[in-house]
């Protein structure tokens, strides 16, 4: 089994490793290639993965993460106020976002498509790939733990 065990920046990837965003926070987890190839994934705890990253096992073979489609809420909206104010009723509830210029995006939850369309904007749920916006402590699982702990 190829065990990928550290992150690189540049090199010719040999495979693909197609995750969701549970899985690319994960830095121990049996994987399998796209190819069908076994690997395992040994990375230094607090490893985040994100799409295009390359990962590396000790005898150099480079493998190419790309983020998977997954179930997700999108909102499109040319008014950045509105934007901003769905971004800041989502956050205030500790919900990861993927930000983009006209876009916001989260993982699939009707209450808060609810939430939006009360909003007055609109919520296209679509398979997408996920990709949050990284934490101010430079990770994707501190604001899930966090909301937890004030409930």
């Amino acid at each position: 089994m190829l065990k990928l065990t550290h992150k690189v920046e540049t090199g010719s990837p040999k495979g693909l490793l197609t995750l969701p965003l549970e899985s690319r926070n994960k830095s121990r987890l049996k994987v399998t290639l796209d190819n069908g190839l076994e690997a395992g994934l040994f990375l230094p705890r607090g490893t985040v993965l994100r799409d295009g990253d390359l990962v590396a096992s000790d005898d150099g073979h480079l493998i190419e993460i790309k983020a998977a489609s997954e179930t997700v809420s999108s909102v499109r909206c040319d008014d950045p106020l509105m934007l901003a104010r769905a971004c800041y009723h989502l956050g205030n509830r500790h919900v990861l976002l993927q930000i983009e210029n006209g876009l916001l995006r989260y993982q699939h939850d009707h209450v808060l498509d609810e939430m939006i369309i009360g909003l007055g904007l609109s919520v296209t749920v679509e398979q997408a790939p996920f990709e949050p916006e990284p934490g101010a402590y430079g990770d994707y699982g501190h604001a899930e733990a966090h909301a937890h702990h004030h409930h």
